[in-house]
């Protein structure tokens, strides 16, 4: 028996390394995943936990959290860029310098962490100005503080957030940023086992991870949705059908589901746009433009509003964006094809509307012209008045010539709650 414990013991005490995957911007949705994980890291009593990056940037707010969930956690966190390709900007540097252990995989990079204004540029002198250079002061300090306390070189990570300076995973390495550049997963674990580590509060641990179980934390399905949206190129999509379903709607009342489908897209983008580095005055000028394509069809421009309204929407989508990295910009590439889409909905739309406006009205007193009636109380002398009966009820009705009672007549016209009738042997074909 005692051997059969002896045997077992390893197995039931060896290392666990905890794995979470982060590919997308830094919003409120990746901070819960990444604090679900470092919590689940810590109740398995896990050896390590190896963030696997690849984001853009985010939100400020977000990125904060996180990183104090890093710098908090009673497991080491390993914040590794992954796989060839991928990056850790903007907010991405600040999880990574955050990090106990900081690698890159060959071909990635990192930097451009310079903060970007909400709403875009301002004047010079602006209040707006006054407000960036408080935000580059404040993030500037954030990476000094960790870098230092990390044993990174604070003036290379400074320089990424002051001059937006991007680096290799080479160049991380020798500029003292990272610690490891390692190809896979399976070799930076190789890399760290054996390895002390000091943590932000001190301390030293010494990794032991030689056969290790690795347990991958996956998102949540609203994780994911949430992870998805924040996309830029996501984000403008959903704005954009958002848009087109409330076009629908305001052309085209009572149809209800593009109105429903279209504001649930539209709030779901703003979700999006609320964690991103967006310019509200291209939000504006998309929703103006969308404004002008539905003014269009209750006013006769001869097709300057339907010019206006794309002109607008192009030159919003350009500038809603306002970052460094140009990946994350919404580019021509698909403006363009999002602006001839729009343009032919507007186009289709707009030519519906005006079929109806020249379509014969089907209900109301004007459908009742040209329907065949029968004379109840006589038309005695010219322009007199008598009763006819029409559609089942009793009209006031006057004739260009005298009517018997009896006498089959056709509505010529209505006037207010008077018919206007000819007799049919008298009325046109």
């Amino acid at each position: 028996m005692f051997a059969l414990i002896a045997i077992s013991w390893p197995a039931a005490a060896s290392a666990q390394v905890v794995v979470l995957e982060l590919d997308g911007s830094v919003q409120p949705a990746s901070l819960r995943y990444v604090e679900r994980g470092i919590r689940e890291a810590q109740e398995r009593g896990a050896q390590l936990v190896i963030l696997e990056l690849d984001t853009p940037g985010g939100s400020l707010v977000a990125l904060r959290s996180m990183t104090t969930a890093i710098t908090q956690s009673r497991v080491p966190v390993a914040v590794y860029v992954t796989p060839a390709g991928a990056r850790a900007a903007s907010a991405g540097f600040f999880l990574l310098i955050s990090a106990d252990v900081a690698a890159m995989a060959p071909g990635t990079n990192t930097g451009a962490a310079h903060p970007v204004a909400l709403g875009g540029p301002g004047p010079k002198d602006s209040e707006q100005d006054v407000g960036t250079a408080k935000a580059t002061e404040d993030a500037a300090a954030l990476i000094r503080a960790l870098a230092e306390k990390r044993g990174r070189s604070v003036e290379w990570a400074e320089k990424a957030v002051r001059e937006s300076s991007s680096y290799s995973a080479e160049e991380a390495v020798e500029h003292e940023l990272v610690e490891i550049v390692a190809p896979d997963r399976a070799a930076l674990i190789t890399e760290l086992d054996g390895r002390r580590v000091t943590r932000f509060d001190g301390s030293t641990q010494t990794l032991q991870l030689r056969g290790a179980d690795i347990y991958v934390v996956e998102q949540t399905f609203a994780e994911r949705v949430l992870t998805v949206i924040a996309d830029p190129q996501v984000a403008y999509l959903l704005l954009l059908l958002g848009l087109l379903g409330l076009m629908v709607e305001l052309m085209s009342p009572g149809a209800v589901v593009p109105g429903v489908v279209g504001g649930l897209f539209v709030l779901l983008a703003l979700y999006a746009l609320s964690v991103l580095p967006v310019n509200w005055a291209g939000v504006l000028l998309m929703a103006l433009g969308a404004g002008l394509l539905v003014a269009e069809a209750y006013v006769t421009s001869y097709g300057a509003l339907s010019i206006g309204g794309v002109a607008s929407f192009i030159l919003g989508s350009l500038i809603l964006i306002e970052t460094p990295i140009p990946s994350a910009r919404i580019g021509l590439g698909l403006v363009l094809p999002a602006a001839i889409v729009l343009t032919a909905a507007s186009v289709l739309l707009l030519s519906r509307v005006l079929r109806l406006r020249k379509a014969r009205l089907q209900s109301g007193l004007e459908a009742m012209v040209g329907e065949i009636g029968e004379v109840a109380r006589s038309i005695e002398e010219r322009r007199g008045e008598g009763k006819v009966f029409v559609h089942g009820e009793y009209w006031t009705a006057t004739s260009a010539e005298p009517l018997a009672r009896g006498e089959k007549v056709r509505v010529e016209r209505v006037e207010g709650n008077r018919l206007h009738v000819a007799s049919v042997r008298l009325a046109p074909a």
